[in-house]
Parts: C-alpha cells; structure tokens; sequence
C-alpha cells in the first residue's frame, strides 16, 4: 500500500546580486544520482527531525553556508518514489546567505550564482522553476514585506 510522509526538504539558497536577486544553483557529480543535472538545495529529513532543522543542516552540508534568515515558502512539493511506493511530501524553504565561500559536499562538483530568471533555465525539476517564481513573487526585495510574520522561520 502507497505510503504518505514529510521526507524531503527543498532549499533555495539567495543573496542580493549587483542585478538583483541570486540563486545559488549545484551540478550533481558523476558518481551520485542524476549527474550532470543541476538543482537547489535538498535531502532527506532525518527521524525525529523538524523540517526547518533538516533545511538548516542540509545547508550546511550541501553548501557549507549558514543563513542569515530562513523563509517557509509557504509552498509543499510532492515526489512519487516508485521504487518504495511512497508518495513523499517537500516542504519548501528559502535561505538568505552573506558573501562567505560555498563548500560543496560529496554530492556535487560544481556551483553557480545566478539571476532568477537564468537559473530557472538551468534547473532540471520543474517543481525547482517554479519555486523560483514564488521566490521572486515574495522576496524579491530581501525579506517577505507584509507577509513577513508568516513566512520568516529565523
């Protein structure tokens, strides 16, 4: 029988570009899942753990950087795993960054800032793209203006 759970995290990595707003875009490596596609921050969260705990150390271990504010998109993705036939629920959520230096883990073996516009042309998942419209809808100026109560984490 079709499971149903919260399983996954999906992370938008941001910053204020001379242009505007960023987004950190990562380049699967060859030896994982998907090589060569290109995609926001995810994974799995642990048992146990909060959503918003998962983002934060998905971050980190994806990317190396710590956010200065974390958004709920206010926005959940589902993801069809028919290898385990479990239907598995994405809460989604965006991370503004400072300047420091990303680090990527094993997973991937390239990155990129880049405008919204041209990142949505790079991603591979559809579900990526049009996260980035909500993105550029509710934080385009750096904070969530008059929906800020709802949608800042910390």
């Amino acid at each position: 029988m079709t499971t149903f759970r919260v399983a996954f995290v999906d992370v938008y990595v941001l910053r204020q570009g001379v242009t505007g707003l960023e987004t950190l875009v990562l380049r699967r490596g060859t030896a994982g899942r998907c090589p060569g596609s290109w995609e926001a921050v995810h994974g799995s969260i642990e048992a146990g753990e909060h959503p918003r705990d998962a983002a934060m150390r998905e971050l980190r271990e994806e990317t190396g950087l710590t956010p200065r504010k974390l958004y709920n998109l206010s926005r959940v993705e589902s993801f069809y795993r028919h290898g385990t036939d479990e239907v598995g629920f994405i809460p989604v959520f965006a991370a503004f960054v400072g300047e420091a230096e990303v680090t990527l883990s094993h997973e991937h073996d390239a990155a990129e800032w880049m405008p919204l516009p041209a990142a949505q042309g790079r991603l591979a998942w559809p579900r990526e793209r049009r996260a980035l419209e909500d993105i550029q809808v509710l934080l385009a100026k750096g904070d969530a203006g008059t929906l800020e109560d709802v949608l800042f984490v910390c």
